[in-house]
């Protein structure tokens, strides 16, 4: 909640219908936020990277490439778990009272060919007459602008209201497919539209925030698995790339064979070895 409220906290721009243009909107925030808000004061880095690759000159940002290098190193996912304001939001329509599943696992490769097609490779090569691309992703894909930025310039501009057309509505409906879909899958949008989300995890096991195992700790009673919303299976690997760093599986493992660490090469301490055959033997 205060990442949302710090990260759009231009809150003239709400009052005048107008998008903040300072100097700090050159600067990435670490998580999906979308420029148009009319209270934002930073970017995005996925809009950033497709605003660079997109331009005539087809640069490769050293600062967004640098600044996400350096993000996900520092934490990788972690990020998507405590600071992605859209990510909060899902985590609140999720407490809604319902039946609850899983996804789809082929789903969750999707956000790889986003990242690669829209992020990257469209913007870079389909471009207009003078060679600039668009961002792709964020026009026909991202629901953030939507929710931040478009529903609220169009519902108070009459002139905007006059001449949106068939992409607003298009968005507008992928916004609402997903927050619904939140109600019955944890993190629908994380799971299979975040680009982002795939650049961190990538990252997840060279960062210097991880949950380590304890190999010799862990009996295997896949509790961890069983209480895990983004469907890992730590108890096998906690690293992977849908790890989000949320802390549940820490909590609820018997034998506290997980550990979150914070030092890159850090070693798990070791259970005593009488505690785990104690566990073992309530298990039987």
């Amino acid at each position: 909640m205060m990442t949302l409220i710090g990260s759009n906290s231009y809150f003239t721009g709400f009052m005048h219908k107008t998008i903040y243009k300072g100097n700090t909107k050159a600067v990435c925030v670490p998580f999906m936020n979308c420029y148009s808000c009319p209270g934002a004061r930073f970017s995005c880095p996925i809009g950033g990277l497709q605003a660079v690759l997109g331009s005539r000159k087809k640069y490769v940002s050293l600062y967004i490439t640098g600044f996400l290098l350096l993000v996900g190193i520092l934490f990788g996912r972690l990020i998507c778990g405590f600071l992605c304001p859209f990510g909060f939001i899902q985590d609140m329509i999720h407490k809604i009272p319902s039946k609850k599943f899983k996804v789809y696992q082929p789903f969750t490769y999707i956000k790889y060919g986003l990242l690669v097609l829209l992020v990257i490779l469209l913007p870079m090569f389909l471009t207009n007459d003078i060679g600039v691309g668009d961002p792709y992703y964020c026009k026909y894909v991202c629901p953030i602008g939507t929710l931040e930025g478009g529903i609220f310039l169009v519902s108070t501009n009459k002139a905007l209201q006059t001449i949106v057309g068939f992409l607003f509505y298009y968005k507008l409906t992928i916004l609402i497919i997903i927050l619904l879909t939140a109600v019955i899958i944890y993190r629908p949008f994380c799971k299979i539209l975040c680009p982002l989300g795939v650049i961190y995890g990538l990252m997840n096991r060279i960062s210097f925030g991880k949950i380590n195992l304890n190999k010799e700790a862990c009996i295997s009673c896949s509790t961890c698995k069983k209480v895990c919303k983004m469907e890992v299976v730590p108890f096998i690997d906690p690293n992977v790339v849908e790890c989000i760093r949320c802390g549940t599986c820490l909590g609820k493992c018997p034998t506290k064979a997980l550990l979150f660490t914070y030092k890159h090469g850090q070693q798990m301490k070791n259970v005593r070895k009488e505690e785990v055959y104690d566990i073992r033997e309530i298990q039987k």
